[in-house]
Order: C-alpha cells, then structure tokens, then sequence
C-alpha cells in the first residue's frame, strides 16, 4: 500500500512558478511510475506528467511541455512537478498518482494509488 501526500499548491500571478511536492509512504515507492494529472473546474481530469520508477524517462501533455519538469528523489520517497511560466490555464487540482508498474504511463487506468490534491491558482 501507498500513501501520497500533495503539496506545493497556491496562488501565483501568471508567469510564475510553483514547485509541487508528492510525498510518499511505502518501503516500494522507488520501483513505482509516478504521474501528475490535474482538473479544472468543470472539467475531466486530464495528464500532465510522468515519470519511471529510475527518472530516466518522462513524458509530458503538450499543453506544459517546455515549462513544466517532473523529477523524483527515491531516497526521500518525493517527486516533484516544477511549474515555470504559468498560465491562468494552468489553474485546476493537482494530483500525483503513482502505479505498481515501474514505468512511465499517461493513462488514468495504469495508476493504483492517489493523493487528495493540491490547489493551483494562477492569477492574471
């Protein structure tokens, strides 16, 4: 079992960046994939990011690519999603998921464990 805490979340004006935290519970966490998926209000939970259990592969939505970086650190059972140049587009809940699959994936499904979320507000 997995345990994910989000945090990092707040109000930043358009064309600033935030750091987000996924904490992690579980001896495993280090074999897991883990990815970043977001909702705006209103709308369906969409992907933004992934990440192998090892960092070697990434992948990223086309919408963030180029100003978002997705990392880990499995000593510390954390990844992170560093958000530069935010948009007010930006501006939904984000969630860390995180799957028994060591690989990186981009589907919903593939994910076993999820966190509660963390607010991103991105202010014109």
């Amino acid at each position: 079992q997995v345990q994910l805490v989000e945090s990092g979340g707040g109000l930043v004006q358009a064309g600033g960046s935030l750091r987000l935290s996924c904490a992690a519970s579980g001896r495993t966490f280090g074999t897991y994939g883990v990815g970043w998926f977001r909702q705006a209000p209103g709308k369906e939970r969409v992907f933004v990011a992934t990440i192998n259990w090892g960092g070697a592969s990434t992948y990223y939505a086309d919408s963030v690519k180029g100003r978002f970086t997705i990392s880990r650190d499995n000593a510390k059972n954390t990844v992170y999603l560093q958000m530069n140049s935010l948009k007010p587009g930006d501006t939904a809940v984000y969630y860390c998921a995180a799957r028994a699959g060591s690989s990186a994936a981009t589907a919903e499904s593939q994910y076993n464990y999820w966190g509660q979320g963390t607010q991103v507000t991105v202010s014109s």
